[in-house]
């Protein structure tokens, strides 16, 4: 099969499965498996693929039919220009959570020490590591699992970070210059809702903000303030309907210079708050 006939019937096959992007998938797909860059395709699109490549692309294709999630099938995805391996275990970077490294990344100096909470995959952690060198990070998740593909990515990107099991403070120890987190936020009710490549392949555990979806944010803002300095900052992602809420939780717990940051498409999508009166 050539590398024309093969995208042609992989894409065939997502669009008959009704896959969103089935198009874009099939090349992603082709360049996993026949390790085809776009400028080889556009040059020599009559280039017959190995016995072993197609038997590779038509498993990737069955998969995604399937709605395996695309980076589940080849194991990596693109966040903040670095490539992180993923798994069933972690949450798929998304682009949503550049905007909540970016905002953080406007405050962190080299010096300062910051705590990953649910770390998952170690997006967050990794990245503002990548781009703050001499900054200090610790990532915490519950889950041995996500812990296991953040040490991979870690170890992959030649950084160093202290990884911790713990049911958010739990287990940790000192003080944080910043406190960064995208906590599970989706409503418990809302799950079975959710695309089939979410609900059916992505952890239960970094997706389930139980029955409104603001326990984890009540738990984070509650419980920081033994870890985060007086005039620390404390950074959290949000679902795009929480912009009133999550704001008030952080009052609450006597956060002041409160700030709520749009993504691209203008939905709320990161909180900003500053800690005064530390213990």
């Amino acid at each position: 099969m050539t590398l024309r006939e093969a995208y042609r019937r992989g894409r065939e096959a997502l669009e008959r499965a009704e896959v969103l992007e089935a198009a874009l998938d099939a090349w992603y797909l082709l360049e996993y498996a026949a390790g085809c860059t776009r400028s080889r395709f556009l040059a020599c699109p009559e280039e017959m693929l190995e016995e072993s490549r197609e038997e590779m692309f038509w498993e990737a294709v069955q998969k995604r039919a399937q709605r395996i999630p695309l980076q589940h099938i080849t194991g990596e995805q693109e966040f903040m220009g670095l490539s992180f391996l993923v798994s069933d275990q972690v949450l798929i970077p998304r682009q949503d959570t550049e905007i909540l490294v970016e905002e953080v990344l406007k405050f962190l100096k080299p010096g300062m020490r910051f705590l990953d909470l649910c770390t998952g995959s170690g997006c967050i952690l990794l990245s503002l590591l990548h781009a703050c060198p001499g900054a200090e990070g610790v990532g915490a998740d519950i889950s041995a699992g996500a812990l296991g593909v953040a040490r991979k990515n870690k170890e992959r990107l030649s950084l160093q970070a202290d990884l911790v099991q713990s049911d958010l403070f739990l287990k940790l120890r000192g003080k944080f210059d910043v406190i960064v987190s995208n906590p599970p936020y989706i409503r418990r009710g809302e799950i079975p809702a959710l695309m089939e490549e979410v609900r059916g392949h992505e952890p239960w555990l970094a997706l389930d903000g139980h029955e409104d979806g603001l326990f984890f944010y009540r738990r984070i803002a509650g419980e920081c303030r033994p870890y985060l300095k007086e005039g620390g900052r404390l950074y959290l992602e949000i679902g795009c309907d929480q912009g009133t809420e999550v704001p008030g939780i952080l009052r609450e717990q006597g956060f002041a210079g409160i700030q709520v940051v749009k993504d691209l498409a203008g939905l709320d999508r990161v909180v900003i708050g500053t800690l005064t009166g530390g213990c």
